[in-house]
């Protein structure tokens, strides 16, 4: 019995802003793995398992679009939010005359992505936890539109939306195209047990479809 899934994905917008950018938002070209496993966590995610993409599949061109956007330039402090949980009357808030600011960004425009992952039990898995278990509340969630929180295109202002792909395909614009295209460095993961260290890798796209499946070289 195989654990893979392919979910269909798609926004009007998208912007999963290059790590190089400080200021202004600028996006890589498509959906990067850690974000397209934050999609499946928000559908469904336990301790006891693990999400793996095996394949990104770019459906639609890759456009991109420049907008400019009010953004907050400064954040509440951990040290302010103690406090009140502790029971300090002291009001915490961020004066968003003074501290906004208009920054461009350049962020992708109607999007659709096929993902194709699978899941891996972890060492917190119990005695009650089975594949079997995990892939038919997956299944179940995935075909009703279930989901913990809503999915999000890179910002949490671009809602995605998805549906579980149990027929074919769709075709990639990029099907008939060049055979291969290098999309550049792009971010794999964060590396959360070592300091959240991000992790890149040369990302390529033959066809219209990135495969992680085969030896990923990291940094």
């Amino acid at each position: 019995m195989s654990y893979g899934f392919k979910l269909k994905v798609w926004g009007d917008y998208a912007c999963f802003t290059r790590s190089e950018m400080k200021v202004e938002r600028v996006s890589y070209d498509v959906i990067t793995p850690s974000a397209a496993r934050g999609i499946l966590e928000a559908i469904y995610w336990k301790p006891a398992i693990k999400w793996v993409i095996d394949r990104i599949h770019v459906i639609n061109p890759i456009e991109f679009e420049g907008i400019k956007r009010n953004e907050v330039t400064k954040r509440i402090s951990s040290q302010q939010v103690n406090k009140v949980i502790k029971g300090s009357k002291e009001m915490i808030y961020l004066d968003t005359n003074e501290n906004r600011a208009q920054r461009t960004t350049l962020l992708l425009k109607r999007v659709f992505y096929v993902i194709e992952a699978h899941f891996e039990m972890t060492d917190q898995k119990g005695p009650d936890d089975t594949q079997e278990k995990h892939y038919n509340i997956f299944l179940r969630r995935a075909r009703k539109g279930q989901c913990y929180h809503r999915p999000y295109l890179g910002c949490r202002e671009f809602s995605a939306h998805f549906e579980l792909l149990e027929g074919e395909l769709p075709k990639s614009y990029y099907a008939e195209g060049e055979d291969v295209i290098d999309l550049g460095w792009m971010l794999y993961d964060i590396d959360y047990e070592n300091n959240f260290t991000p992790k890149f890798f040369r990302a390529q796209m033959r066809k219209g479809v990135i495969d992680l499946t085969k030896e990923v070289n990291t940094f």
